[in-house]
């Protein structure tokens, strides 16, 4: 059986590596436009039952990260000046091109061929390449060339979102997962901020549109961006700069699909469905894509048809609900600013519930300290 992987990322070298170790017989190649050293980005965060999940699936590939994981238990809310700090929340961050580089030397070592620098240009090519397989697999990102081959099919929805934001880097180490809330003359700046390696941590600066335009940020080239930012956040930058990776000013794009197989096409990751940055979880989605459909050939190692339906129909309940409680919070940062009149605990809380996923009760078995204080200032309301 042959399955070729459009697109080198963690959803696409994760699936080629779990099929090729469970039937070494396979014929698995993943097809990446850019070069093998190149990323885009800065550092990727998992929750500990994440990488248990990972450390399960291959735990040579999570050995060789794990000695770059950087790891951390408080989330940090800054509002007016003051960080509240909420524990029990375990978290690790490592740097995207590091990642994708073990799980490059781990599908290699299985026999996954790894084809870089190879672009499929068009629909017309992939429609060949879909006849040359047994199983034509998008893992190609949310600008996905598979699922706009077969949009028909497939059915997509894309909802570009209102808040603008840029994905940075910078030399500051934050302790913990840092969301950052600032008002300044132009309006509300937003930061989610993460340490990924020894040294450097994501920086993702998030404004309304309104903010972004009254900055002038709308018309701004890189180095003025960097340094508009860099006053704003001076305090929670400790005097760092701001680093940027070919950043700009993008909105989030949802995306959605209706179905996820068309025939012996089938989309994961980005590809089929995104999860807002806010939550953090947009790769971890990815790779629980690639394990689930995994276990659907696992579970039909003979008939492609039905692990694909397999795979759609126990898979995408579980993403549906997730990007249900991902919504939630995009809209959450998206209307930030009618939250700025809460003080700095109970604003912390509400930002800790956004999503529904967390309620008191978790919030009590993680923090009990934190949710005193919370029932303490609620009392004397």
């Amino acid at each position: 059986m042959k399955f070729t992987i459009v697109g080198g990322g963690p959803a696409g070298l994760w699936f080629g590596l779990l099929a090729k170790k469970r039937d070494p017989k396979l014929d698995v190649e993943v097809i990446e436009r850019n070069p093998a050293g190149a990323t885009f980005g800065f550092g990727v965060v998992f929750s500990r039952k994440t990488t248990d999940i990972l450390k399960g699936c291959d735990e040579t590939a999570f050995r060789m990260a794990e000695e770059r994981l950087q790891t951390w238990d408080d989330v940090d809310v800054v509002h007016r000046g003051t960080k509240i700090s909420v524990g029990g929340n375990h978290f690790a961050g490592v740097a995207r091109l590091a990642w994708l580089q073990v799980l490059q030397e781990r599908a290699r070592a299985v026999g996954v061929a790894l084809r870089f620098e190879q672009n499929v240009p068009d629909a017309d090519a992939l429609r060949r390449l879909k006849g040359e397989c047994d199983v034509l697999v998008g893992a190609d990102g949310v600008a996905s060339l598979v699922r706009e081959t077969w949009k028909e099919d497939f059915e997509p929805t894309l909802d570009a979102r209102r808040n603008r934001y840029v994905w940075l880097g910078t030399r500051r180490k934050f302790g913990g997962l840092t969301l950052i809330f600032k008002s300044g003359r132009a309006g509300l700046y937003m930061a989610h901020a993460y340490r990924f390696s020894p040294d450097t941590s994501t920086f993702i600066a998030e404004l309304p549109e309104t903010t972004w335009r009254a900055a002038g940020l709308d018309s701004a080239d890189e180095a003025a961006t960097l340094q508009h930012l860099e006053e704003v956040f001076a305090e929670d930058l400790g005097g760092e700069r701001l680093i940027s990776n070919r950043s700009r000013w993008i909105q989030f794009l949802l995306v959605k699909c209706k179905r996820w197989v068309h025939e012996n096409v089938v989309i994961l990751g980005d590809a089929a469905h995104t999860a807002h940055f806010s939550i953090g979880s947009g790769t971890k989605l990815a790779m629980e894509d690639s394990i689930a459909l995994h276990e659907s050939f696992a579970a039909h190692p003979k008939e492609p048809r039905d692990a694909l339906a397999h795979f759609e129909r126990t898979r995408k309940p579980v993403v549906d609900a997730y990007q249900e409680s991902a919504f939630s919070s995009t809209l959450w940062f998206e209307n930030a600013a009618e939250k700025l009149a809460l003080d700095p605990v109970p604003f912390a809380y509400d930002c800790m519930t956004r999503s529904g996923r967390i309620d008191l009760e978790k919030l009590r078995r993680r923090d009990p300290a934190f949710v005193a204080r919370y029932e303490e200032w609620r009392a004397r309301r």
